[in-house]
């Protein structure tokens, strides 16, 4: 690479320039031909599964990965070599991707900011000032004496910001900074972006895998296989596929699939409901065709909602030939002598805990949780980073006692998990359960001898998991070269090779791009549906959430929410009122308006408002009316998701612990 070469920045109306960028890693092509262009105070989103391509090309925007071919051109400086990239070091701030690592496990909240400030050459007097004001908007203002590796993975992420922003840069280079990260945290982390963004006209370029945080991109470029998919604003990516989205419920929910995927590639199910895209179709010929092909089935609803990016991104790769779904996954019946053990029925209770407790020293990590999981139910089990979920998981898969209080697994009391009761349950850890450096085959074998499976039936074990993941092509291949969703597939496939009864799964589809996840959960619910397999998991997707029968909400070891997706919803609702989404343009200017007249829960949302109301039809006229020369384009009422529920629900108990703690100072 040679000499710096300067770009004339009066010519340019962007900040950063990328074309036909190539990098490899040996002979792995990791992105190829890639050109993208992030202007002046845009919030550019790169979206896209592990291993598209994202890291390395933000490793090289920000000038710490050298690269094989191609032009990067950031604040006009052409990067082609080291000398160049440290001519434009104090304009950038980069965040790295994982749960602060570029912080000081050691170092205390205020130390890791010092350090960074003092590494930028930072004034005294300019630090003091900055890191009150960051402090008190990531809310860590009472955490400052608090050692790094002790903080929430959301906690660290808003440390990891305070220091790539405490010298002021001009341009945010953010490398997934809220994968792993819980909704409450997540939607701290946007908040407190957008106002940046507004305050200090900076620019930022994020990547994610979470496509529901698209709409909150300015421009979006879909990354698959190192090359850009598709890109544009979320909505005109959204229209790139012509059809209709449908969400259709009926009780006979398992044979409307099986039909309903006879004619369209994209069904899976979606709690009580099942979600469709309908190619090349307006929405009442959609409708039309469904119900005519569900006609023999009592249909309870047909509706048309939103075309999200997840659909796009789905059906662009379909339409390129990227990535297909395998048709339906036939789950071999399970070990069908376990009703020797139990009265198979619809009432019987799988899993099931009183006041179940684990202390470690002085803290608390699960604190009298008590939870019932009817046998072939999906149970998702959501909280925050540290509120417990593992924990409860480790104790309930026999991996460590309790402090107190009890629970059965299958009928067994998990203080006496003999053998017997061990080989009913499945176990999916949140890290990879594989070994690397063996073989496909090889983890699976593995896998048949420890729960002391049969030559014979290992085999035959073996060949419906390759069936099963999509892996019978694969099955020399070295478990370190698939591709992230074949892995968790595989994965899956270990924890099942004995037939369990009782499945657990510790956040299964981390970086599974949408393809795969919409594979693996209808993989569960085939496992659920059609062989009564009994399936606890946790997930920081929320989209997820909607899918399980069953909901347990977690906060400080506590169990805190205990209810169905929809119950949940109808009780926020109830509670706050229904969800308004306002567009305007001026979003920063209309908040401080909103808040003035007492909408106090006004929060940007993408590019929109969003805020709770309890007379939403009333709201809204008032709220055209108060922001009238703002230029409201439109004030719409939304249906609550599972993000809005889960940060309703942990902002109001930490609203309520605040207050004691206030309390017990006076």
């Amino acid at each position: 690479m040679g000499q710096a070469s300067l770009v004339s920045d009066s010519s340019r109306h962007s900040i950063v320039e990328v074309s036909e960028f190539r990098k490899s890693y040996r002979k792995q092509l990791a992105v190829d031909g890639v050109n993208i262009a992030v202007r002046r105070g845009e919030l550019y989103g790169l979206l896209g599964p592990d291993g598209a391509g994202k890291s390395s090309l933000m490793k090289a925007i920000a000038g710490v990965m050298t690269f094989d071919s191609g032009n990067i051109d950031v604040f006009g400086t052409r990067l082609n070599s080291e000398a160049a990239s440290e001519t434009i070091k104090d304009l950038i701030g980069f965040m790295p991707q994982g749960l602060g690592l570029n912080l000081y496990p050691d170092l205390s909240v205020e130390e890791n900011i010092n350090f960074f400030a003092r590494l930028r050459l930072v004034d005294e007097q300019e630090l003091l000032e900055r890191k009150q004001r960051l402090l008190a908007m990531t809310r860590l203002e009472k955490f400052r004496q608090r050692p790094m590796k002790q903080l929430s993975g959301g906690m660290k992420q808003k440390l990891g910001l305070i220091c790539t922003l405490i010298h002021q840069p001009k341009l945010l280079i953010l490398d997934e900074p809220t994968t792993g990260v819980d909704p409450v945290s997540r939607r701290d982390f946007w908040t407190i972006l957008a106002t940046l963004l507004h305050e200090q006209q900076i620019t930022a370029l994020v990547t994610t895998a979470y496509m529901d945080e698209a709409s909150r991109f300015h421009h979006v470029s879909l990354m698959y296989a190192g090359q850009i998919l598709a890109e544009g604003k979320p909505d005109q990516i959204c229209a790139m596929i012509p059809g209709t989205t449908l969400m259709v419920q009926t009780d006979e929910q398992a044979k409307a699939i099986q039909l309903l995927r006879q004619h369209f590639s994209q069904v899976q199910p979606d709690g009580k409901w099942i979600r469709l895209f309908v190619d090349d179709m307006d929405a009442d010929t959609a409708i039309d065709r469904v119900r005519t092909l569900l006609s023999a089935l009592k249909l309870e609803a047909v509706q048309k909602v939103d075309t999200e990016l997840e659909d796009a991104f789905v059906g662009l790769l379909k339409r390129q030939a990227l990535a297909t779904v395998k048709d339906d996954a036939k789950v071999e019946s399970a070990d069908l002598n376990f009703a020797e053990l139990i009265a198979r029925n619809s009432d019987f209770v799988a899993i099931e805990t009183c006041e179940l407790t684990k202390d470690f020293g002085e803290f608390r990590a699960v604190d009298s949780v008590s939870l019932r999981v009817q046998e072939g139910k999906i149970f998702g089990l959501l909280g925050a980073n540290g509120a417990g979920k593992t924990t409860v998981i480790k104790i309930l898969t026999g991996i460590m006692p309790p402090t107190k209080g009890s629970g059965s697994i299958a009928g067994a009391d998990i203080a006496r998990l003999g053998p017997s009761i061990k080989q009913r349950i499945g176990y999916m850890s949140q890290q990879f359960s594989l070994y690397m450096d063996l073989t496909v085959i090889e983890n699976i074998m593995l896998y048949a001898g420890i729960y002391g499976l049969r030559a014979k039936e290992a085999r035959e074990r073996c060949h419906w998991i390759g069936e099963m993941a999509g892996l019978s092509g694969d099955i020399r291949e070295r478990t370190s070269n698939l591709p992230v969703g074949m892995r968790q597939r595989l994965a899956l496939g270990c924890a099942l090779v004995h037939r369990p009864r009782v499945l657990f799964l510790d956040e299964p589809t981390s970086g599974i791009d949408p393809v795969g996840r919409q594979h693996f959960w209808e993989l569960l619910f085939e496992l659920s549906r059609s062989e009564g397999v009994t399936i606890l998991l946790t997930t920081h997707y929320m989209s997820e959430a909607e899918h399980c029968d069953h909901l347990g909400l977690m906060h400080a070891g506590k169990l805190v929410a205990d209810a169905s997706p929809e119950a949940l919803k109808r009780e926020v609702e109830n509670e706050a009122g229904q969800l308004l989404e306002i567009a305007v343009s001026d979003a920063d200017s209309a908040i401080q308006r909103l808040t003035e007249i007492g909408f106090k829960n006004s929060e940007m949302y993408g590019q929109h408002i969003h805020l709770m109301s309890k007379t939403p039809q009333q709201d809204a006229y008032r709220i055209r009316e108060e922001l009238n020369g703002l230029q409201v384009s439109s004030v719409r009422i939304l249906d609550l998701s599972m993000d809005d529920v889960f940060v309703y629900k942990i902002r109001a108990l930490e609203r309520l612990a605040d207050t004691g703690l206030k309390r017990m100072d006076r």
